[in-house]
């Protein structure tokens, strides 16, 4: 059961929203009230009979250790093992179908998993707690249906969202209360909306199909990335190709401009590709990184030749990169980003997995990628003075 290699992107981006904004901002008294632990309530309208587990796994932010919290929000450090160990059972018992449960959220960033009718298969090794990874067919969580949320709490506030970096599975949605009462939500489905994204795919043409896994017995259970489908070979491998050569050829003979930061818009950078190499510079001229031309891997994990650092430039670059070739916007204007849902996956060639969850979303705000936050078309919430966390557990319709 191999760590994933992606399986974080939505919840990098998160924590980084979130420790910029305490750190670039400092505390209101506000932000200092945010307690210990607040309240998560866990409601569950999924229709089935299963038994659900609840597991709160993530990394402390006071110390920075790895673990998981008890029901009353309480760390408890993970060991590590080698060779991989089992982990200990930090499994909650969720609510029954039409009912609710409330446990403690910690100072956290972290997942929150559930799985239907099985308890899920952890271990840990000397590097840390090793996560499903269900791209593999021997991971031992492979027919099990189960999903997660990722959140980060800290003093600042809570942030949540539902995420499909990695697969879209059983439907749930994320809220916040804050003070006043009022709730933030996001995540959920359109009515019909679940097996529209799993219908649709299937009839998708150009192999996209191949990322739905079942059990044995037929029983869907998800559909993987696209990412982690051509990592697996789900998904041809060069289902993005021509997209690519389309970008490279078209800026080899003219310019592409990003300005990667709404509340800078003077901050631009200027890319034209020679040979397999699309260059970008400073308003200066002078080349401040540079990108090789990325396959198809690249794009839908938007690591690898689209690699994006925690910095001021290659990484803001890259993300916008990223975000343009899976919306297939990098053709229909060369002033990226454009963050006008109304232009996205326009192309035949294009990132379907993500456009087919964002068309049956209510808000229409998903994470079908890792940098779907550039343009704010996540779907996140966040209170800085949050008084309840909130996970319904959605229809299967």
């Amino acid at each position: 059961m191999p760590a994933l290699r992606r399986s974080l992107g939505a919840l990098t981006a998160t924590l980084a929203l979130a420790l910029g904004l305490t750190t670039g901002l400092g505390q209101t008294p506000a932000e200092a009230a945010v307690p210990a632990t607040i309240p998560l309530t866990i409601k569950n309208d999924s229709g089935r009979a299963d038994q659900i587990y609840v597991y709160n796994l993530g990394t402390e932010l006071s110390t920075g250790r790895q673990g998981w919290a008890d029901a009353n929000g309480t760390f408890h450090p993970g060991r590590r093992g080698n060779p991989p160990t089992p982990a200990p059972d930090a499994s909650i018992a969720g609510p029954r179908n039409g009912q609710s449960v409330t446990i403690r959220m910690p100072k956290f960033s972290g997942r929150v998993y559930f799985s239907y009718g099985q308890k899920l298969v952890f271990k840990v090794t000397t590097g840390g707690l090793v996560q499903p990874a269900v791209q593999n067919p021997s991971d031992p969580n492979r027919n099990i249906l189960f999903n997660w949320t990722e959140y980060t709490l800290n003093d600042a506030g809570l942030w949540i969202n539902s995420t499909q970096v990695d697969m879209f599975s059983a439907p749930y949605s994320v809220g916040v209360r804050a003070p006043g009462g009022a709730v933030k939500s996001t995540g959920k489905l359109k009515p019909g909306g679940y097996k529209a994204v799993l219908n649709n795919l299937r009839n998708q043409s150009g192999g996209w199909s191949g990322l739905i896994q079942t059990r044995p017995d037929g029983t869907v259970l998800r559909a993987l990335s696209p990412g982690h489908g051509v990592g697996s070979g789900a998904l041809p491998s060069g289902i993005m190709n021509d997209y690519i050569d389309r970008v490279w050829s078209r800026y080899s003979s003219s310019v592409l401009t990003v300005t990667p930061f709404a509340h800078e818009p003077n901050t631009k950078y200027y890319g034209r590709v020679s040979g397999n190499v699309m260059n970008f510079t400073n308003g200066s001229g002078a080349v401040v990184t540079s990108f090789q031309k990325p396959d198809s891997d690249s794009v839908f994990g938007c690591y690898k030749h689209l690699d994006a650092p925690n910095d001021q430039v290659r990484g803001p670059i890259s993300r916008t990169l990223c975000a343009g070739f899976n919306r297939s916007t990098l053709l229909t204007s060369a002033n990226q980003p454009d963050n006008n849902a109304a232009n996205f996956y326009k192309d035949s060639v294009t990132n379907h997995y993500s456009r087919l969850i964002h068309a049956q979303m209510v808000d229409g705000k998903a994470y079908g990628f890792a940098f779907d936050d550039v343009g704010a078309h996540e779907s996140l919430v966040h209170d800085g003075n949050p008084q309840q966390a909130l996970i319904t557990l959605d229809g299967f319709s």
